[in-house]
């Protein structure tokens, strides 16, 4: 019990600490948009085009630390990028993100009540624009109340509807709809959701 007390206050004050020292990088020295009560565990990495747009919500929680609540196993922090001049990273309110990577050539839009489960990964583009089989960017819409799983991989030119699952380890090359569970490598549709029951 007292280990367990010990933990919990010390996740708190480790919490307490990153977020302040986040918020005032964020806002004072890359210039990012961050709304009300978010917070951080471990250090967000952050690169930023000086041309481009970070946006974040109110309420959403970074965990970059593998020593937190999140047992599952996070083996990086969270990294957002923008990658040119014109990027943007919009996103939305009481977002979850664990060691999770987004980065912007175009543009990444994530709605409100998003999971990003541990390790996830978010690119619009193929990186490595100097090579001729590299395409090109394509914005990312992922939409409210989304659940991606462990190790999930979103790749240019995707948009996930409302209310939809991905399953653990899928890399999603393709649009998936709202309010279904999909899941593989390449994602796919494994049946819709009834939402109202879950």
């Amino acid at each position: 019990m007292k280990i367990t007390t010990i933990k919990y206050v010390r996740n708190k004050c480790n919490t307490f600490f990153w977020t302040i020292y986040n918020k005032i990088r964020l806002r004072y020295f890359w210039k990012i948009e961050i709304g009300k009560d978010s917070s951080f565990n471990g250090i967000l990495c952050i690169w930023k085009n000086s041309k481009s747009q970070i946006t974040i919500g109110n309420g959403c929680m970074f965990i970059s630390n593998a020593n937190t609540r999140n047992l599952v196993g996070i083996n990086r922090k969270c990294i957002l990028n923008t990658q040119r001049p014109g990027s943007k990273i919009i996103i939305g309110n009481n977002t979850g993100l664990s060691g999770t990577v987004i980065s912007s050539a175009i543009s990444v839009e994530i709605g409100n009540n998003v999971k990003c489960g541990a390790n996830t990964q978010i690119m619009d583009s193929d990186w490595h624009p100097e090579d001729p089989r590299s395409g090109t960017p394509k914005s990312i819409i992922i939409h409210n109340n989304v659940w991606l799983g462990l190790n999930v991989v979103v790749l240019k030119g995707v948009t996930i509807g409302e209310n939809t699952v991905i399953g653990a380890n899928s890399v999603v090359t393709k649009s998936i709809p709202a309010n279904v569970l999909a899941a593989g490598n390449p994602c796919k549709v494994i049946k819709p959701l009834n939402i109202e029951n879950r």
